[in-house]
């Protein structure tokens, strides 16, 4: 066993409140993990689904240690908690395949980078226990350590974030128990360099669940493997991210390539990497975030581990709230004014615009024609133009006339052969939509020609929870009105939006073609072309 050092190592201090919140989580995952000792979950806990993480073990250890070892928290020295850590290593010595690797049942088996997510909470439990000098307690988690390491330095991965979770975990395991083989695989992912963009974002664009996963391990890294440049990379997602979230503390999730697209997600995961560099840097924007987001997501665990994130740092500074910016590689414009924030995409997305006032939200502004079904308005891109967005679309439709020559069609074939038909009654329609920044809000100019009598319906996705006013249901949809005249209200907690004016030309509001009707209350209006129509939404 590696040496430890003496017991009674100097902690830091903490709040209170951090500490109670801390102790609270560990009883309510003490409270889940199996003890039967017949159960082959045993020191694990399930999910809602009934499946069992190896994760779940993780926390029990990184929650347990950290509470067992921190001299305020209510289970300091608790002489029953060190049977359940011990279950919980026991669990996931079982879960090991021979390779050292564990699985996630939902969908990865004998999994690296999965192993390495679970190896984040054991190394930082082995840690403290190791600064601590608990023997017991290091002793129950270096052959877990051991071999995870083994599996991590020639495991692979599967997407651009796993690089930076797999060498993370690494760094961790190699601060305690030091291993050429580690350093060199950190290496070698390193030598691929860091996948951030000029605007701030890493690949997977994942606002709610990855950037934070990539900047806290290339911090870990940078700490534990003594490559500080890597702070670098996460210093400009933290700068883009600032003009990515929203009043509520909410983030923008609708440029993300990952599972969080168009999810709710809040910075509460950006906590570590925010505190860490507003110490490091005295930068008090990052230091004004992080304390906002503190009384909810600050870890006992990673104060105790890095105790210099409980250091008085920079004084906080004001974060930006007003203003429009562009992100150009992004394809994303932003806009805020205080408790107003709109986000528009400038390019490839149906929900070109979603705007909110507090919790007063529309999800997006989108529309379609019934033409040939294909007249959902995706368009290929937008820009601006003096003090206007401009998005267009066009598209084009016919019918196929006979092969000439004329040859035999055999089954599946049919598809092959349109190349080699002439086309006739060919229909076109160009659509297209102006977006104005308003002192209240927005007014969006939505138009649709060169095709006549083609039912258009526009649609303006609004947050589940609120109360709508003004319309009337549409036929054979749920939870979707339509707005005849006027303008509709729609309320949510102390915010309110005013939507108009309406349009009822007809009722078919998912027309042929058209995306499925977004989640939640849909507001729609309803036109034919040659369809133009303004509306404007503003805060009440």
């Amino acid at each position: 066993m590696a040496a430890l050092p003496a017991a009674g190592a100097t902690v830091p201090a903490v709040d209170p409140a951090i500490v109670q919140r801390h102790d609270a989580a560990l009883e309510r995952l003490l409270r889940l993990q199996v003890t039967d000792t017949a159960s082959p979950w045993r020191g694990a806990y399930s999910d809602d689904y009934g499946l069992y993480m190896p994760g779940s073990a993780s926390a029990i250890l990184e929650t347990g240690i950290s509470a067992f070892l921190y001299p305020r928290s209510k289970h300091h020295r608790a002489g029953t908690l060190v049977g359940r850590l011990r279950l919980a290593a026991e669990y996931l010595e079982r879960a090991q395949s021979p390779e050292g690797d564990i699985s996630l049942p939902i969908t990865n088996f004998n999994s690296p980078p999965d192993t390495a997510f679970v190896t984040h909470g054991v190394a930082t439990a082995a840690c403290l226990a190791r600064r601590g000098g608990e023997r017991e307690l290091f002793g129950m988690l270096e052959p877990l350590l051991r071999r995870f390491g083994g599996a991590l330095a020639c495991g692979g991965v599967h997407t651009p974030n796993h690089r930076w979770v797999v060498s993370a975990a690494l760094a961790q395991i190699h601060e305690l128990l030091p291993d050429p083989a580690y350093s060199r695989r950190i290496d070698q992912w390193l030598a691929e360099g860091i996948d951030i963009d000029s605007d701030g974002q890493y690949t997977e664009r994942s606002t709610g669940v990855y950037n934070p996963i990539v900047d806290r391990c290339l911090t870990v890294i940078a700490v534990k493997h003594k490559r500080p440049g890597l702070l670098d990379p996460v210093r400009r997602n933290l700068d883009s991210m600032l003009y990515l979230v929203h009043p509520s503390g909410e983030v923008v999730t609708e440029i993300s390539h990952r599972q969080d697209q168009y999810g709710r997600a809040t910075m509460g995961n950006y906590w570590f990497a925010l505190r860490y560099l507003a110490q490091h840097d005295g930068d008090g924007r990052y230091a004004a975030l992080a304390r906002r987001l503190e009384p909810q997501s600050a870890s006992l665990a990673a104060l105790m581990e890095y105790p210099e994130l409980a250091q008085p740092g920079a004084a906080p500074a004001a974060l930006p709230e007003n203003y429009e910016k562009l992100f150009p590689e992004l394809g994303v414009a932003r806009i805020r004014r205080g408790e107003r924030s709109i986000t528009l995409i400038l390019g490839g997305n149906s929900r070109f615009v979603t705007y909110r006032r507090g919790e007063a939200v529309v999800n997006a502004v989108r529309f379609a024609s019934a033409f040939f079904g294909q007249g959902q308005f995706v368009p290929a891109r937008g820009e601006k133009r003096g003090g206007e967005y401009h998005f267009r679309q066009s598209l084009e439709a016919g019918y196929y006339q006979p092969l000439d020559p004329p040859r035999v069609v055999r089954a599946g074939e049919w598809a092959s052969t349109r190349t080699n038909r002439r086309r006739t009654e060919v229909c076109r329609l160009e659509q297209s939509a102006i977006v104005t920044e308003l002192p209240s809000g927005l007014r969006i100019r939505l138009r649709a020609q060169g095709t006549d009598q083609v039912p258009v319906a526009v649609e303006i996705g609004l947050r589940e929870g609120g109360e709508l006013h003004g319309a009337s249901p549409a036929p054979h949809a749920e939870n979707a009105w339509i707005l005849e005249r006027g303008h509709a209200t729609y309320r949510l907690g102390s915010d309110a939006l005013r939507i108009g004016p309406g349009l009822a030309q007809h009722r078919y509001t998912q027309v042929r073609g058209a995306a499925p009707k977004l989640p939640g209350c849909s507001l729609y209006l309803c036109g034919y072309t040659p369809f133009d129509h303004t509306l404007e939404i503003t805060d009440l």
